[in-house]
């Protein structure tokens, strides 16, 4: 994952698209849940999310809900471990593997083309892969032989430092790397499973399709307003937005690429949407 070099003769890697996707509940997937299928259409959806790709990534750059840090950070280490960031669920999900290896050099890449476009950006050689990692690349790319380095959100939870992030970091496309963001387009620990919500997340969801598909530079003002949305404190409460953040830095890498819905579907009474750029 080196710079580009100019004389180069190979032949360029495909330009990936980005992806802005759903993780679910913990690790719902791989549990019994009640109802039984309440998360089978999101797997399904995960499962054939590989299929639409022009080619095989050679590395996957994630951006989890899950990580917050004063300012972006991204792992470094060569074989990060699992971190099994949820609570209460049964025991063999904490015995859940995905041995996908870091890459070091994309982390390094991923630094200095953030610090080149002024946004302060740091290595960490000893965090993990969180679960908003592992859990959808196991339905993703089962395999796990695909490098992956994990991207932070930044604590001020700033939506346009996190687009701007993301402008920084689009080349990375042209490099093989495929940008995804792994959060949940509604959020509300309070209004799952609560049918009060179910207008309210529409209300949000339909504003949200309506920004992604927008054009480019209008996408980029409303995400960057989010808050005024329809709905939008009700679906993300007041510092508890970090779900809808990855958002942010695939949609930025996107560059001049249009974004569509490409996924929605009603779970514990709220509506969950997936968007892809390019």
């Amino acid at each position: 994952m080196s710079d580009a070099n100019p004389v180069s003769t190979a032949v360029p890697a495909a330009r990936m698209p980005t992806w802005f996707i759903p993780h679910g509940g913990g690790p719902c997937f791989f549990m019994d849940w009640n109802p039984p299928e309440a998360w089978d259409k999101m797997a399904a959806f995960l499962k054939g999310q590989a299929a639409t790709l022009p080619a095989a990534p050679k590395a996957i750059l994630l951006v989890s809900a899950h990580w917050l840090e004063p300012q972006f950070s991204v792992t470094s280490g060569a074989q990060p471990a699992l971190i099994y960031d949820y609570y209460g669920f049964p025991p063999h999900t904490y015995e859940l593997k995905y041995p996908a290896p870091g890459e070091p050099a994309l982390a390094d890449r991923v630094t200095r083309l953030l610090g080149q476009a002024g946004v302060a950006a740091q290595g960490n050689p000893s965090r993990g892969f969180d679960h908003g990692m592992f859990i959808p690349l196991m339905l993703m790319f089962p395999q796990a032989n695909i490098p992956v380095v994990q991207l932070s959100l930044t604590s001020d939870l700033d939506p346009e430092a996190h687009l701007r992030a993301g402008q920084a970091l689009a080349p990375l496309r042209d490099e093989g790397v495929l940008i995804v963001g792994s959060g949940m387009s509604f959020h509300n620990m309070r209004g799952y499973g609560d049918p009060r919500f179910g207008p309210v997340s529409d209300a949000f969801d339909a504003w949200l399709g309506q920004a992604v598909e927008a054009a480019p530079a209008q996408r980029h003002q409303a995400l960057a307003d989010w808050a005024q949305a329809p709905g939008a404190r009700l679906c993300h409460p007041p510092r508890a937005e970090e779900h809808l953040l990855p958002l942010m830095v695939v949609a930025g890498a996107a560059g001049q690429d249009l974004g569509r819905r490409v996924f929605s579907d009603r779970v514990m009474e709220t509506t969950l949407s997936a968007f892809n750029f390019g």
